[in-house]
C-alpha cells in the first residue's frame, strides 16, 4: 500500500511551482480587466512594485506572458528582419533563441560554445571589434 506524501513538487527548470495561498486566489472568480476595479488593482501593484526595483521614479512594465513570449518581445521591439545578431551557444534555451530569431527574419551568427561554461568575454569583444561596420 502506498501513502500519499503531500503535494507533489515537479523540480524542473520549469513551470514553477505555485504556493497553495496563490492557488486559493486563483479559484476567486475573475474581475472586469477593463473595470475599475482592475485599474485601481494594476496601478497599486506597479506603484507596490517600485521597491523591488529599487526605484521610486521609474515606470514599471509587466509583461504578461511566459519567457518565450517575453524573448519574441524582445527581439520584434528591437530589431528588423535582416539585422545582424550574433549568439552564442550556452545550452538548450541558446537553441531555442537561435531558431526564433531565425524565424523573425534576424540575420544569426551562432557562435558555438560549451554548455558548462559562460561565454568567453574576450570572446565577444573580439567578434564586436572585428565588426567596423556597426552591423552587429
Amino acid at each position: 500500500m502506498s501513502y500519499p506524501s503531500g503535494r507533489h513538487f515537479l523540480q524542473i527548470p520549469g513551470p514553477t511551482n505555485v504556493p497553495e495561498r496563490i492557488l486559493r486566489a486563483l479559484a476567486r472568480p475573475t474581475i472586469d480587466h477593463r473595470g475599475p476595479e482592475f485599474a485601481k488593482f494594476a496601478l497599486e501593484l506597479l506603484e507596490g512594485l517600485k521597491p523591488v526595483f529599487r526605484t521610486t521614479k521609474a515606470k514599471i512594465v509587466i509583461f504578461p506572458s511566459s519567457g518565450t513570449g517575453a524573448w519574441e518581445a524582445a527581439l520584434v521591439n528591437t530589431l528588423s528582419p535582416g539585422d545582424k545578431v550574433v549568439m552564442f551557444e550556452t545550452g538548450q534555451f541558446a537553441y531555442l533563441w537561435q531558431e526564433m530569431a531565425g524565424k523573425l527574419g534576424l540575420d544569426v551568427e551562432f557562435i558555438s560554445g560549451d554548455w558548462r561554461h559562460g561565454v568567453d568575454p574576450d570572446g565577444v569583444e573580439s567578434i564586436l571589434r572585428e565588426d567596423r561596420e556597426h552591423k552587429i
